[in-house]
């Protein structure tokens, strides 16, 4: 009961592990056994590491076995160590020793002495026979009971399976194979004895077992091939690279213990051994100087690792390759090839490259050791020059960044220094400054005038009348050694409002300037003019003139909106006005709306209530106003001095509304003006038109029918021209429509025609040459065929979309200058009577009355 007390204090603080010790071992003398070989439990109860490089990067567990002094009983625990972090207790002296987390959460039993077995011991790669013999186990009930033994566990009954095996009867246990302790160092059975009945006579034992390490791995390096680098002279000493190599063997012992040795060293200059390795770490360091990267950029080392630690008869070795580069430092300065350079440039030339300095150095190309740094040391106070280096080739480029002018200075002597992109490095002896001369001549060109103010800014007032001169805008020549004249011409004027003098810059207006014009911006009228010298090839340059116009009051103020709409029942809301006015201030707001006077309607059914100076409100003054679209004059006046007015008018539908004040459907339609009484007279509108087309239809269908109906020639009451084809004074009148064209024919025979005299011919015949579809009429009618004339033309204006609205036969009847019927003088009449008119009688009904009263014959 002591000793169950004893250990409970021991489980659960091992800061009195003294007082254990002293009470245990004095009292019951109990000593201590570790089932993990790299831990030990001292007598005081304290638990060492066996060795060095025991990890701890994952709790490791182990059983903790006390015996008592006559070796009768026996205890056990688990104990689990953590480590823990860096102590924060570190002071001067460095980090404090880290103490380990000791956990014992195992339940604590007795075992009689004889079924205590010891850990077991077994070397790897035995060569047997097997199975062989490990340990036996008995009980003290053997004797009055029969026992079968049985072994559990990892390498019993659990993957690996059947390693160990144990007789039922005997109870002796065996190795079935060899052990690899590479593969497994521990195995942990429980031993189990239970009599015929399978009723456990004795409680499970632990056995422990440990593989023996044997030496029958070689060192392995974590890489075949390692780099490493080091800087040209370094001193002996100096740490370069660490090779490791590893061994799979216990590194407890001699078998891991490895030990590194250099082999080879290549190449051997500036002699065979720079190098030297520090056998128990692999850390590779200098051990000459003379290291030069000029000479030797690189050496190769071999490496060896040897176990038993390092013996050479009887280890185990394998060998990597170290490759050490030597890194360039700057201990090379740079040289400039020549002493004197020299270059030339225009004038106003900015980024070219007007020289080139060439420089020799012998570090590594492409390095800031190699890159070469160059300065302008004296000769360019104004900074038109810089150097810039060519990455390719370290040239110095000199260049041009702020344009030289040939009027001041017509050379330049640089001198120019070139450095490393580092220092030198440290014990380098530096030689003299590399220097040299730069000659830079200067070309002089013919340079554009310049425009003295540009831009130049003037102040005018807007509406200034054409023909003002508002500014001289001069220009001069830079080139004071040559002698030149300027002329000026106009570049750029979007108004055309401008122009300029050609010999003397002054600069007049031709039209109006205003300010509200879409080319003034922000109140500023832009213009650029071109100024051009009579250098050769001619040069030009341009100026900027701004005109800030002040504003007057030259626009009046416009109505805001123009449309808007309103409940018909006046209900407190009304519609929100304002204006907009071209000009600025103090020529706008604050504005003033009024109705005016003499609209007594509007000021009958409409108010205005100001809201502020450039707002105001449009309502009913009357409770209620009919549906419909009303035009509401409003006169709206700024503030300016004098005051300009505009009257305008608002748009407002006036519609019924919703309870929430908007315009409902039909109020919609109302309030676009379609309400009862106009829509019905849209519809009588509409009647009206319809009636309109009708009667001008039936009009053109009874014209067309009297066309088709008319007599040949028309009355000349029809006509206000002289016309001597007037046949139808003989005729019927209106009611005499009923005629044949056939007895318009043209006669059998021309012989009445062909006897006639020049000049004595009728029109209704065809002309006896022939002739194009329009002719130009001759002064003398020809004979033809009257009838098919008159159709032919009649068809001609039926189809032509350009005829006059009346019958084209018509226009035979004329007798004017240029007709084709000739000259009234051409009718003689013969009072003797010697003439026959008998022919006429065949020409129809409507010439029988005059064959009738000029030959004499039978009436008709």
């Amino acid at each position: 009961y002591n000793c169950q007390a004893l250990f409970f204090i021991f489980q659960n603080s091992h800061l009195i592990s003294l007082i254990i010790f002293d009470l245990i071992n004095v009292k019951l003398g109990v000593a201590f056994e570790s089932s993990n070989p790299s831990f030990r439990v001292a007598k005081d109860g304290s638990i060492y590491t066996s060795h060095d490089g025991v990890n701890l990067a994952k709790p490791v567990q182990f059983l903790v076995i006390a015996h008592n002094h006559p070796n009768t009983h026996s205890w056990e625990t688990t104990v689990q160590l953590i480590s823990l972090e860096t102590s924060p207790n570190e002071d001067a002296y460095g980090p404090q020793p880290v103490p380990f987390s000791i956990r014992f959460p195992g339940k604590h039993r007795r075992h009689k002495r004889d079924w205590v077995i010891p850990p077991i011991n077994v070397p790897e790669n035995s060569r047997g026979p097997f199975p062989q013999i490990l340990v036996s186990i008995r009980s003290d009930k053997d004797k009055s009971n029969q026992i079968r033994y049985s072994i559990t566990g990892v390498g019993a009954d659990q993957p690996p399976n059947e390693v160990f095996k144990i007789d039922p009867v005997t109870g002796k246990m065996f190795v079935t194979k060899p052990m690899d302790r590479e593969e497994r160092s521990f195995y942990h059975l429980r031993a189990h004895a239970v009599d015929m009945n399978g009723i456990q006579v004795e409680t499970p034992i632990d056995l422990y077992i440990y593989v023996i390490d044997m030496n029958d791995n070689r060192p392995e390096f974590q890489n075949q091939v390692y780099n490493g680098s080091v800087l040209e002279n370094a001193r002996p000493g100096t740490y370069v690279m660490t090779v490791t190599a590893n061994d799979a063997d216990d590194n407890a012992t001699s078998n891991g213990m490895v030990q590194y040795l250099i082999k080879s060293e290549l190449p051997h200059s500036p002699n065979s051994h720079l190098f030297t390795i520090n056998s128990l770490t692999g850390d590779i360091a200098t051990v000459a100087a003379g290291l030069d990267r000029e000479k030797v950029s690189q050496y190769t080392l071999i490496v060896q690792a040897t176990d038993m630690e390092g013996v050479q008869s009887y280890g185990l070795s394998n060998t990597a390759t170290a490759i050490i580069t030597v890194i360039d430092i700057n201990d090379n300065p740079p040289e400039l090839t020549d002493t004197t350079f020299s270059g030339e440039v225009q004038e106003n030339k900015v980024g070219v490259v007007v020289a080139n300095l060439t420089v020799l150095d012998r570090d590594q190309p492409h390095t800031p050791n190699w890159n070469a740094v160059y300065k302008i040391l004296s000769g360019d106070s104004f900074n038109h020059f810089t150097i810039r280096t060519n990455p390719e080739n370290n040239d110095g480029m000199v260049t041009v960044v702020k344009a030289v002018d040939y009027e001041q200075n017509r050379a330049f002597m640089l001198n120019v220094a070139v450095y490393n992109q580092v220092p030198l490095a440290n014990n380098i002896p530096s030689s003299m400054q590399h220097t040299a001369g730069v000659t830079i001549s200067v070309q002089d060109v013919n340079e554009p005038p310049y425009f003295l103010n540009s831009p130049k800014l003037i102040r005018f007032q807007e509406g200034v009348p054409a023909g003002t001169s508002i500014a001289t805008f001069p220009a001069k020549d830079p080139d004071i050694f040559m002698q030149q004249s300027i002329r000026y011409a106009k570049l750029a004027d979007p108004a055309n409002w401008l122009t300029i003098n050609a010999t003397s810059g002054q600069i007049t207006t031709t039209a109006i300037l205003d300010r509200e014009s879409v080319y003034v911006k922000n109140n500023i009228y832009e213009a650029t003019f071109l100024a051009t010298d009579n250098g050769y090839p001619p040069a030009s340059g341009t100026g900027t003139l701004q005109i800030y116009l002040t504003d007057v009051n030259d626009n009046p103020p416009t109505l805001l909106p123009r449309q808007a709409q309103i409940c018909e029942r006046s209900n407190g809301h009304g519609i929100n006005l304002t204006a907009s006015d071209a000009d600025t201030d103090p020529n706008v707001g604050p504005f003033i709306f009024e109705l005016p006077l003499y609209h007594t309607s509007a000021r009958r059914n409409w108010t205005i209530t100001r809201i502020n100076g450039d707002n105001v409100r449009l309502g009913l003054r009357i409770h209620y106003l009919e549906s419909g679209v009303y035009e509401v004059p409003i006169t709206v006046t700024d503030s300016g001095n004098p005051p300009l007015s505009n009257q305008s008018s608002i748009t407002v539908k006036v519609c019924p509304c919703d309870e929430n004040g908007d315009c409902t459907t039909l109020g919609a339609v109302a309030a676009a003006g379609l309400g009862t009484g106009a829509i019905i007279a849209i519809l009588i509108c509409i009647i009206i038109l319809l009636s309109m087309v009708l009667l001008f239809v039936v009009w053109m269908k009874r014209r067309e029918k009297e066309r088709q109906n008319k007599q040949l020639l028309i009355d000349p009451e029809d006509d206000v021209r002289d016309n001597i084809l007037k046949y139808d004074e003989e005729g019927g009148g209106e009611e005499d429509q009923d005629y044949d064209l056939s007895q318009l024919q043209q006669p059998e025979s021309l012989d009445h025609i062909i006897g006639k005299g020049p000049g004595v011919r009728r029109v209704d015949e065809r002309p006896v040459i022939p002739e194009s579809q329009y002719p130009i009429r001759p002064m003398v009618p020809h004979p033809g065929d009257i009838g098919d004339f008159i159709n032919e033309g009649l068809r001609a204006a039926d189809n032509d979309p350009t005829a006059p609205p009346y019958d084209s036969l018509l226009v035979f009847d004329y007798e004017g200058s240029g007709s084709t019927a000739g000259s009234v003088s051409s009718l003689n009449s013969s009072s003797t009577g010697d003439q026959s008119y008998d022919y006429l009688n065949d020409w129809g009904p409507r010439f029988k009355k005059l064959a009738d009263m000029y030959g004499g014959g039978d009436d008709d």
